[in-house]
């Protein structure tokens, strides 16, 4: 800023009022310090500008996968609504792994950002909340209905019940999750089962692992033992992609001895055959959602007040799980 202020001949503190974007300078003194700023390709160093009381005008984003297309788009929808505002993003991989989360948290810290959405790996732990408590910057859950912080989430109860009550009425005796039971989906998706299916727990198993050979040996036991058709729920598409080819190779037909669905509706939906029937979320509302919430925090620093934001998700149904006509177009 002292090289501008020289070569524009104008003060120092003129050139830092002109550069912060107040607007009480003489237009033509702006136009000629931004022009010299363009000129001279001038960067701001946000980090010294965090240290002397400014906003650095970074968002940090964390996701538990970036190399899921659900995730890599609500980044970008993140990012689009962020730059409205002024916003740049710095974006995080925790990989589902709660030390490598903290690390994420801790570099976060040091980059002082002005705030932070995150996909947490265990939302309601003690640790997580005292970790979030320690960083002391305005920050949203996202994807995820956190009890101690603002999120904005699709209600995972609400929509594993809607999987349930769908395979139930495609004919279904047994019941497949792909998951944890610590999921919301998995809760969702049994007790909606429990009011049709009285004897559920000799008709249900749990597949936990990720691992494709184990995975592959557990549906072949089943289908082996289960003539009947069998409701397949995974807690993701990138999970429901991986049963999709393991019961071709299986030989199991879908959905004629299997109904499959996964959750996120991903455009890979769309281009499996058959077509993989999924559960959407709506990511742009989600994003305009929680950034909108995020600078509201940042600018009213005051207010403590903890919101949540539910978003109901809806079950699209493809040839994976459902007779649906085929678009021949």
């Amino acid at each position: 800023m002292t090289e501008i202020a020289r070569l524009t001949g104008v003060s120092q503190p003129t050139v830092s009022r002109v550069l912060n974007g107040n607007q009480a300078v003489n237009p033509e003194i702006r136009e000629r310090v931004l022009a010299c700023a363009r000129e001279h390709n001038f960067q701001p160093n946000v980090i010294a500008r965090s240290l002397a009381g400014s906003k650095t005008m970074l968002l940090g984003l964390v996701f538990t996968d970036i190399s899921n297309s659900f995730f890599a788009d609500l980044e970008k929808l993140l990012e689009q609504e962020a730059k409205k505002s002024g916003y740049s993003v710095i974006v995080f991989n925790s990989d589902y792994d709660w030390n490598r989360e903290k690390e994420c948290l801790d570099v976060i810290r040091r980059y002082r950002v002005d705030g932070l959405v995150i996909v947490p790996v265990e939302e309601n732990s003690e640790k997580f909340r005292s970790q979030m408590e320690s960083l002391d910057i305005p920050a949203v859950a996202l994807t995820r209905k956190t009890e101690h912080m603002d999120c904005v989430y699709v209600d995972h109860v609400e929509a594993g019940g809607q999987v349930g009550r769908h395979l139930y009425t495609q004919g279904c005796d047994s019941y497949v999750f792909v998951g944890t039971e610590k999921d919301g989906k998995y809760e969702g998706f049994t007790e909606a089962l429990r009011e049709m299916v009285p004897d559920l727990e000799t008709r249900l198993i749990r597949i936990e692992t990720k691992n494709p050979g184990e995975i592959r040996r557990t549906l072949r036991r089943h289908f082996e033992g289960c003539s009947g058709k069998t409701g397949i729920f995974a807690y993701n598409d990138r999970r429901a992609v991986q049963i999709h080819g393991i019961l071709q190779g299986l030989g199991i037909e879908v959905p004629g001895r299997a109904c499959l669905v996964g959750f996120d509706n991903t455009y890979i939906c769309d281009y499996l055959y058959p077509g993989l029937s999924s559960v959407a979320q709506s990511n742009e509302e989600m994003a305009a959602k929680a950034v909108s919430r995020l600078l509201w925090k940042i600018e009213h620093p005051e207010d403590t007040e903890i919101i949540k934001e539910p978003i109901r998700a809806r079950l699209i149904a493809r040839q994976s799980s459902a007779a649906v006509e085929e678009d021949k177009s």
